[in-house]
């Protein structure tokens, strides 16, 4: 009788709601074979997660596919593909933050607000710019996971836009004298150009090393294009072109990216002439193309994720901004991806998948021997130099594609990083973890209070 006793409290206990604050309740298999009962520790419901990468595709800037369109129809349909593709109310949005660099601040403020109107947005859901040179698409992506942790909304987007055709690269105004004063000071207005043969210069890049990068980033792009890998990150765009000559418009839609040339050869590269210096080895084929796009990440937290039953395509797991010597600005991945895999708890070796911005050969070359990484774990799909570098952009169209080839890999493919150069003198690395990803006892303890089991069983 007693036994029976103790054995309705524990079921009325076990029935009763607990008093504090509820989190998911989940029976993982212990190694014995039995069930046990764990319970996720907040940590797991506050992550940041990302449902939802999508980009346009990346034109040629001036003879491309978006050379007659505006920025912000640019921008509008990444918007609106991030909230009509997983169900999601748009005036549930917290913020939206897009990274762009070439434009005028106040005027491509407003067309992100246009945008976002374009898209279906309400007057409600705010939005606003952040400019970190040619990672202000990776960063628009951290401040959203970084006010998504702070607690300021649990759903944001983070874009990124350009359209170098409207808003090519210019230095507006006079420079300030006391430029000469300072090395560093004058260092940063040296032409990117510059800067990677200084990389190649210092780092005894040689002109063949960056010509064979430049033939992989095009053949990885093409055979990725011809196998429908992109068809799952890229959003096409209906828009207009213009004949030059009669000023005939007609309609068109923009559904692969335009700068890709799979005929790309070391013979062909080689007959390039150097663009910023004499008996230098930067040219316009070992070099990013300037380029048209935009591009948008969808974050939430985690529990919101799982409340409205949406897939998870990854986990943002750290962020780190670096500074570097401004004459060799394209060294910024070798010293931000440590110290974002720092950041993460991981090691490099954890790292199955890397995206690296192809901003120059020279640069790029030097990051993978400088870090020792394997070159069939980077850019796998193609970089900048085959798909183009729109700055604003990049952040953002990079973690699409890498989350979208991290899905497809599966479980062989656990985490992964974005990173990029910064002109300055800057770095930026990002670490991600492919979504769906839960080891049985990963970010789980105990239950202190085993109220599922009887009292004989304890």
């Amino acid at each position: 009788m007693g036994s029976f006793v103790r054995r309705q409290q524990v079921f009325f206990e076990h029935l009763r709601p607990l008093e504090r604050e509820s989190t998911s309740l989940v029976a993982s298999p212990c190694a014995a074979g039995d069930s046990a009962a764990y319970e996720r520790t907040t940590d797991y419901n506050d992550d940041v997660v990302i449902v939802a990468a999508y980009r346009t595709p990346l034109c040629k800037s001036k003879r491309g596919g978006f050379k007659d369109t505006y920025a912000d129809d640019l921008l509008a349909p990444v918007l609106k593909a991030v909230v009509e593709r997983t169900g999601l109310n748009p005036a549930e949005v917290g913020d939206i933050v897009v990274g762009t660099v070439l434009a005028p601040g106040s005027q491509r403020a407003n067309e992100c607000r246009m945008a976002a109107f374009y898209a279906g947005f309400p007057e409600t859901v705010p939005v606003r710019t952040v400019n970190r040179q040619c990672s202000s698409g990776l960063q628009a992506v951290a401040d959203v996971a970084a006010a998504i942790k702070a607690g300021f909304y649990d759903i944001g987007i983070g874009a990124g836009l350009e359209s170098m055709t409207i808003n090519p690269m210019a230095w507006e105004g006079s420079v300030n004298p006391k430029v000469e004063t300072i090395q560093k000071v004058q260092d940063c207005l040296l032409p990117m150009g510059v800067t990677s043969e200084n990389v190649a210069e210092r780092f005894s890049v040689s002109r063949k090393e960056q010509d064979e990068a430049a033939v992989v980033s095009h053949a990885r792009a093409a055979a990725a294009t011809a196998k429908g890998k992109f068809k799952d990150e890229i959003i096409p765009v209906e828009t207009k072109l213009v004949d030059p000559k009669s000023a005939e418009e007609k309609s068109v839609l923009i559904s692969v990216d335009d700068g890709i040339r799979p005929e790309t050869s070391l013979a062909s590269l080689s007959k390039l002439k150097p663009v910023f210096k004499k008996g230098g080895s930067t040219t316009a084929g070992n070099s990013s193309q300037v380029s048209d796009g935009a591009a948008a990440v969808l974050l939430m937290r985690r529990g919101v994720a799982i409340q409205k039953n949406l897939s998870i395509l990854g986990v943002f797991r750290s962020f780190a901004a670096v500074g570097v010597d401004p004459a060799v600005m394209g060294i910024g991945p070798a010293v931000a991806i440590p110290a974002a895999v720092k950041a993460a708890g991981l090691e490099l070796s954890d790292i199955d998948l890397f995206e690296i911005n192809e901003a120059f050969a020279s640069q790029y070359t030097y990051c993978l021997k400088k870090l020792e990484l394997d070159p069939e774990k980077v850019n796998v799909n193609g970089g900048a130099i085959a798909l183009g570098h729109p700055l604003g952009a990049t952040g953002a169209r990079a973690t699409a594609t890498l989350l979208h080839e991290m899905k497809r890999r599966g479980k062989d493919c656990r985490f992964g990083i974005v990173s990029m150069c910064i002109g300055t003198g800057m770095g930026a690395a990002a670490v991600f973890e492919r979504g769906s990803i839960v080891d049985p006892l990963n970010n789980v303890r105990p239950i202190e209070l085993n109220n599922f089991l009887s009292q004989d069983a304890q």
